[in-house]
This record gives structure tokens, sequence and C-alpha cells, in this order.
């Protein structure tokens, strides 16, 4: 499967982003759905996931209760509904592709490119 994210961009700091993916080349249902940021000098960070149904969302504690991951299959696509963004969720955020259960970053073998989310106090 072929990914595409897009919707990074800079946003003042309390401010919102929505990250769309846009999946191609393989059915969409078959893979649970996750987006990882990367921050200057730190590791890939798991962010958020959704089941291949969409009826189960898992998240990050740094981003629970600001963040809301979807998938609509009708278009292919995830999403990342970002608000109340703050100054350290400044990362290159990416969206990955699994069919298996683990949301480490071994276990996704599917990835887009990166879409860069600066956030200005």
């Amino acid at each position: 499967v072929q990914l595409q994210a897009s919707g990074g961009g800079l946003v003042q700091a309390g401010g919102s982003l929505r990250l769309s993916c846009a999946a191609s080349g393989q059915t969409f249902s078959n893979y649970r759905m996750g987006w990882f940021r990367q921050a200057p000098g730190k590791e890939h960070e798991f962010v958020a996931g959704i089941s291949w149904t969409g009826t189960s969302t898992y998240y990050a504690g740094s981003v629970k209760g600001r963040f809301t991951i979807s998938r609509n299959s009708a278009k292919n696509t995830v999403y990342l509904q970002m608000n109340s963004l703050e100054p350290e969720d400044t990362a290159v955020y990416y969206c990955a592709a699994t069919y298996n259960t683990s949301w480490s970053r071994d276990a996704m073998p599917f990835w887009g490119k990166g879409t860069q989310v600066t956030v200005s106090s």
C-alpha cells in the first residue's frame, strides 16, 4: 500500500490542524492505520492508531484528549485532527499502515513521507 500524508503547517500554540493520509494500491480496510511523529533529535513516537473497522482507537498519553484519529473507507483516507496544539507537538508526522496488532514502529511495514507540523509559542 502507498501512503501520502498532507496537511502540515505552521500554527500558533492553542491552534488546530488536520492531517490527512491517502492510501492506494491495496484494500484499505485490510490495514490498521497509525500516525507517528519524529521531533528533531528524537526517535519516532507513536501518536495515534485506528483499527481496521475504525471502531477502536489508540492514543499516546501526551495527545489523548487533544488529538482524534478517524478513517473514511470510501475515500481510503485516515485523518488526524489535532487541537490545542503545543510547541512540544512540533515534529514531522508520518502515517503508517500495518496488518499486525502491535503499534510499535518496527511492526509498521508501510510508511508515507512525512508532513511537517510546527507549533509556535
